[in-house]
């Protein structure tokens, strides 16, 4: 059950169709949305060491000011759509987001868009929320300008526990969808072959409901996360359920390829828990 979300508003007006994106899980769940948008208040010395100070405070402003007119677009949105609503204005050192995903421990889900090379970098906070919310986390990406549909969802499964937890997550969204499909990608790294035939999971799936068709494919030289991509495409799937990986390097998670590669690549809307 999804009862609340929180999703991260873009300043940038190339990228706020996440807010109408957003909107749209919320009304499909009939949950509440909270709101919010990054407002830098300061900068590294290190990035900018010569710039003049009214030219850095003219920097600042002017990214308060598009936070704020994010937020007043949000407003809007939600009232036209009449969702339960509540906005934050996060003032915060330029690269720093580690309040999001604090906050999104007390939501059911956080909503972000994926990173995009000319108008927004969200790796930084995809990667502490996935990791440091314990929450899953839906990434949209920067193409998608359309509501997110659920007529054939394809769940990745390899029989790791972030598999497990991401495919226990989507259960809302899976109890919705039109066609489910659990793919098994196999290649050198394949675990346990009993296990990873699925049918325990597509039992435990349709005790909830959830009718699941297995497919099993072979990854070739494309890779796993290319491998599952190209299904993606074939089957004209409209979301993708997978577990986040990555392993702990100085007190720090550090995304694992396959992850990387389709944060990168990604077509459809990804679905991810750690």
């Amino acid at each position: 059950m999804i009862k609340d979300l929180i999703v991260n508003l873009e300043r940038s007006k190339d990228r706020q169709q996440i807010t109408d994106i957003a909107l749209g899980v919320a009304e499909l769940f009939g949950a509440h949305v909270a709101g919010c948008c990054f407002a830098y208040d300061s900068l590294p010395s290190f990035t900018m060491p010569d710039f003049p100070s009214d030219v850095l405070s003219k920097m600042l402003a002017a990214s308060e000011e598009a936070a704020r007119a994010a937020v007043a677009q949000f407003e809007t949105a939600c009232k036209r759509e009449g969702v339960s609503v509540e906005h934050h204005l996060l003032e915060t050192a330029y690269g720093t987001s580690g309040r999001f995903p604090k906050m999104a421990r007390r939501f059911d889900l956080s909503v972000i868009m994926q990173s995009d090379a000319e108008n927004g970098d969200n790796d930084i906070l995809i990667e502490q929320v996935l990791f440091d919310s314990g929450r899953p986390l839906l990434i949209v990406p920067y193409i998608q300008k359309t509501p997110v549909k659920l007529d054939r969802v394809i769940c990745c499964w390899d029989g790791s526990r972030a598999a497990t937890r991401a495919i226990n997550d989507a259960k809302p969204f899976l109890r919705r969808a039109g066609q489910v499909e659990l793919v098994i990608v196999r290649d050198h790294k394949v675990r346990d072959p009993n296990e990873l035939r699925g049918i325990e999971m597509a039992n435990h799936l349709a005790r909830y409901d959830v009718k699941v068709d297995i497919k099993t494919i072979t990854a070739p030289d494309i890779g796993v996360s290319g491998t599952i991509l190209s299904h993606v495409a074939d089957t004209s799937a409209d979301l993708l359920v997978m577990g986040g990986y990555g392993h702990s390097r100085l007190r720090e998670f550090v995304l694992g390829g396959v992850t990387r590669e389709m944060l990168t690549s990604m077509t459809v809307p990804v679905l991810m828990s750690h």
